[in-house]
Protein backbone atom coordinates (compact mmCIF):
# COMPACT_ATOMS: atom_id res chain seq x y z
CA UNK A 1 0.00 0.00 0.00
CA UNK A 2 1.13 3.38 -0.50
CA UNK A 3 2.25 5.84 2.46
CA UNK A 4 -0.47 8.86 1.16
CA UNK A 5 -3.95 8.59 2.99
CA UNK A 6 -6.97 10.18 1.31
CA UNK A 7 -9.38 11.88 2.91
CA UNK A 8 -11.53 10.17 5.81
CA UNK A 9 -14.05 8.32 5.04
CA UNK A 10 -16.64 5.88 6.59
CA UNK A 11 -16.37 2.06 5.56
CA UNK A 12 -19.54 2.04 3.63
CA UNK A 13 -18.67 4.98 2.05
CA UNK A 14 -15.39 3.28 0.84
CA UNK A 15 -17.05 0.39 -0.25
CA UNK A 16 -19.35 2.22 -2.71
CA UNK A 17 -16.33 3.49 -4.19
CA UNK A 18 -14.65 0.61 -4.59
CA UNK A 19 -17.64 -1.51 -5.78
CA UNK A 20 -17.59 1.53 -8.94
CA UNK A 21 -13.81 1.76 -9.12
CA UNK A 22 -13.00 0.33 -12.20
CA UNK A 23 -8.83 1.50 -12.12
CA UNK A 24 -7.48 1.58 -9.35
CA UNK A 25 -7.86 -0.38 -5.63
CA UNK A 26 -7.60 0.80 -2.28
CA UNK A 27 -8.01 -0.53 1.13
CA UNK A 28 -9.63 0.99 4.05
CA UNK A 29 -8.43 1.31 7.95
CA UNK A 30 -10.41 3.44 10.14
CA UNK A 31 -11.55 6.20 7.77
CA UNK A 32 -8.48 6.28 6.02
CA UNK A 33 -8.20 4.63 2.13
CA UNK A 34 -4.74 3.68 0.96
CA UNK A 35 -4.01 2.87 -2.90
CA UNK A 36 -2.56 -0.52 -3.60
CA UNK A 37 -0.28 -1.12 -6.12
CA UNK A 38 0.12 -3.73 -8.61
CA UNK A 39 1.31 -7.02 -8.62
CA UNK A 40 4.50 -8.35 -9.65
CA UNK A 41 4.70 -11.57 -12.21
CA UNK A 42 6.13 -13.94 -9.17
CA UNK A 43 3.20 -12.47 -6.90
CA UNK A 44 0.23 -13.55 -9.29
CA UNK A 45 1.84 -16.62 -10.19
CA UNK A 46 2.45 -17.50 -6.55
CA UNK A 47 -1.39 -16.93 -5.92
CA UNK A 48 -2.63 -18.43 -9.22
CA UNK A 49 -0.72 -21.40 -8.01
CA UNK A 50 -1.84 -21.47 -4.78
CA UNK A 51 -5.55 -21.06 -5.49
CA UNK A 52 -4.99 -24.34 -8.13
CA UNK A 53 -3.71 -26.21 -4.94
CA UNK A 54 -6.45 -25.27 -2.79
CA UNK A 55 -9.34 -25.68 -5.15
CA UNK A 56 -8.34 -29.29 -6.39
CA UNK A 57 -8.31 -30.24 -2.61
CA UNK A 58 -11.47 -28.55 -1.85
CA UNK A 59 -13.20 -30.43 -4.80
CA UNK A 60 -16.39 -32.27 -2.75
CA UNK A 61 -15.89 -30.16 0.78
CA UNK A 62 -17.20 -27.01 1.71
CA UNK A 63 -14.70 -24.85 1.40
CA UNK A 64 -14.09 -22.10 -0.87
CA UNK A 65 -11.25 -20.62 -2.05
CA UNK A 66 -10.85 -17.05 -3.22
CA UNK A 67 -8.22 -14.82 -4.93
CA UNK A 68 -7.43 -11.33 -4.49
CA UNK A 69 -10.83 -9.94 -5.82
CA UNK A 70 -12.99 -10.69 -3.07
CA UNK A 71 -12.95 -8.04 -0.30
CA UNK A 72 -13.01 -8.53 3.70
CA UNK A 73 -14.31 -6.36 5.98
CA UNK A 74 -13.17 -6.67 9.89
CA UNK A 75 -15.59 -4.81 11.62
CA UNK A 76 -13.70 -4.51 15.07
CA UNK A 77 -10.80 -3.22 13.70
CA UNK A 78 -12.54 -1.13 11.26
CA UNK A 79 -10.79 -2.16 8.04
CA UNK A 80 -11.43 -3.14 4.68
CA UNK A 81 -8.76 -5.54 2.70
CA UNK A 82 -8.50 -7.59 -0.20
CA UNK A 83 -6.08 -10.35 1.16
CA UNK A 84 -4.00 -12.25 -1.79
CA UNK A 85 -6.16 -15.45 -1.28
CA UNK A 86 -8.78 -16.21 1.30
CA UNK A 87 -10.52 -19.57 2.78
CA UNK A 88 -13.87 -20.43 3.82
CA UNK A 89 -15.04 -23.37 5.02
CA UNK A 90 -18.51 -23.97 5.79
CA UNK A 91 -21.41 -21.10 5.61
CA UNK A 92 -20.24 -18.24 4.10
CA UNK A 93 -21.13 -14.32 5.76
CA UNK A 94 -21.41 -11.53 3.92
CA UNK A 95 -21.22 -7.83 4.87
CA UNK A 96 -24.32 -7.04 2.95
CA UNK A 97 -26.55 -8.82 0.05
CA UNK A 98 -23.94 -8.17 -3.01
CA UNK A 99 -21.86 -10.85 -1.76
CA UNK A 100 -18.16 -9.47 -2.47
CA UNK A 101 -17.46 -8.71 1.05
CA UNK A 102 -17.44 -11.40 3.47
CA UNK A 103 -16.61 -11.58 7.33
CA UNK A 104 -15.58 -15.11 8.46
CA UNK A 105 -12.37 -16.23 6.53
CA UNK A 106 -10.98 -19.15 7.59
CA UNK A 107 -7.60 -18.85 6.19
CA UNK A 108 -5.95 -15.75 4.82
CA UNK A 109 -3.10 -15.60 2.47
CA UNK A 110 -0.59 -12.43 2.20
CA UNK A 111 1.95 -12.51 -0.76
CA UNK A 112 4.81 -10.41 0.43
CA UNK A 113 6.73 -7.65 -0.98
CA UNK A 114 8.89 -4.97 -0.21
CA UNK A 115 6.47 -2.42 0.38
CA UNK A 116 4.15 -3.76 1.87
CA UNK A 117 6.05 -6.72 3.83
CA UNK A 118 6.24 -4.57 7.21
CA UNK A 119 2.38 -3.73 7.27
CA UNK A 120 1.10 -7.58 6.37
CA UNK A 121 3.58 -8.63 9.27
CA UNK A 122 2.38 -6.45 11.53
CA UNK A 123 -0.59 -4.17 11.30
CA UNK A 124 -2.25 -5.94 9.24
CA UNK A 125 -1.69 -9.37 10.90
CA UNK A 126 -3.33 -7.38 14.03
CA UNK A 127 -6.33 -6.48 12.35
CA UNK A 128 -7.01 -9.93 10.76
CA UNK A 129 -6.34 -11.33 14.50
CA UNK A 130 -9.91 -9.50 15.47
CA UNK A 131 -11.03 -12.07 13.08
CA UNK A 132 -12.89 -14.79 15.43
CA UNK A 133 -13.01 -16.92 12.51
CA UNK A 134 -9.86 -16.74 11.66
CA UNK A 135 -7.83 -19.79 11.89
CA UNK A 136 -4.70 -19.49 9.91
CA UNK A 137 -2.54 -16.94 8.70
CA UNK A 138 0.38 -17.52 5.60
CA UNK A 139 2.70 -15.26 4.16
CA UNK A 140 4.72 -16.06 1.21
CA UNK A 141 7.95 -14.55 -0.18
CA UNK A 142 7.99 -13.74 -3.42
CA UNK A 143 11.34 -13.02 -3.70
CA UNK A 144 12.25 -16.43 -2.07
CA UNK A 145 10.86 -19.88 -1.77
CA UNK A 146 9.77 -18.81 1.64
CA UNK A 147 6.37 -19.56 3.66
CA UNK A 148 5.60 -18.70 7.30
CA UNK A 149 2.50 -20.15 8.61
CA UNK A 150 0.76 -18.91 11.92
CA UNK A 151 -1.98 -21.43 13.11
CA UNK A 152 -4.03 -19.56 15.89
CA UNK A 153 -4.43 -21.57 19.30
CA UNK A 154 -6.81 -21.78 21.89
CA UNK A 155 -5.11 -19.61 24.44
CA UNK A 156 -5.21 -16.50 21.77
CA UNK A 157 -1.95 -17.09 20.76
CA UNK A 158 -0.36 -18.03 17.36
CA UNK A 159 2.21 -20.92 16.46
CA UNK A 160 4.34 -19.55 13.36
CA UNK A 161 6.35 -23.07 11.17
CA UNK A 162 8.18 -21.73 8.71
CA UNK A 163 9.17 -23.41 5.18
CA UNK A 164 12.05 -22.92 2.72
CA UNK A 165 12.23 -26.43 1.62
CA UNK A 166 10.79 -27.38 -2.10
CA UNK A 167 10.16 -30.59 -0.55
CA UNK A 168 8.46 -29.32 2.38
CA UNK A 169 4.83 -29.73 2.70
CA UNK A 170 2.79 -26.63 4.67
CA UNK A 171 0.30 -28.71 6.52
CA UNK A 172 -3.23 -27.04 7.28
CA UNK A 173 -5.24 -29.08 9.49
CA UNK A 174 -8.10 -26.91 10.21
CA UNK A 175 -8.71 -27.15 6.27
CA UNK A 176 -7.34 -31.04 6.58
CA UNK A 177 -4.88 -29.69 3.54
CA UNK A 178 -1.12 -29.93 3.00
CA UNK A 179 0.67 -27.54 0.49
CA UNK A 180 3.73 -28.50 -1.83
CA UNK A 181 5.97 -25.64 -1.04
CA UNK A 182 7.57 -26.43 -4.51
CA UNK A 183 3.85 -26.78 -6.30
CA UNK A 184 3.39 -23.19 -4.46
CA UNK A 185 6.42 -21.98 -6.27
CA UNK A 186 6.22 -23.60 -9.63
CA UNK A 187 6.90 -21.65 -12.49
CA UNK A 188 7.95 -18.84 -10.10
CA UNK A 189 12.24 -17.15 -11.17
CA UNK A 190 13.13 -16.32 -7.79
CA UNK A 191 15.69 -13.83 -7.52
CA UNK A 192 17.73 -15.40 -4.41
Amino acid sequence: MSAAPQPHLSFDDWLAIERTATDQRSEYVAGEVFAMAGGSEEHNLIVANLVRELGNQFKGRPCRVYASDMKVHIAEADVGTYPDVMVICGERQFHDGRRDVVTNPTLIVEVLSDSTEAYDRGDKFRHYRSLDSLQAYLLLSQSRMQAELFIGQADGTWMLSSYQEPSASIRLPMLEVELSLAEVYDKVELSS
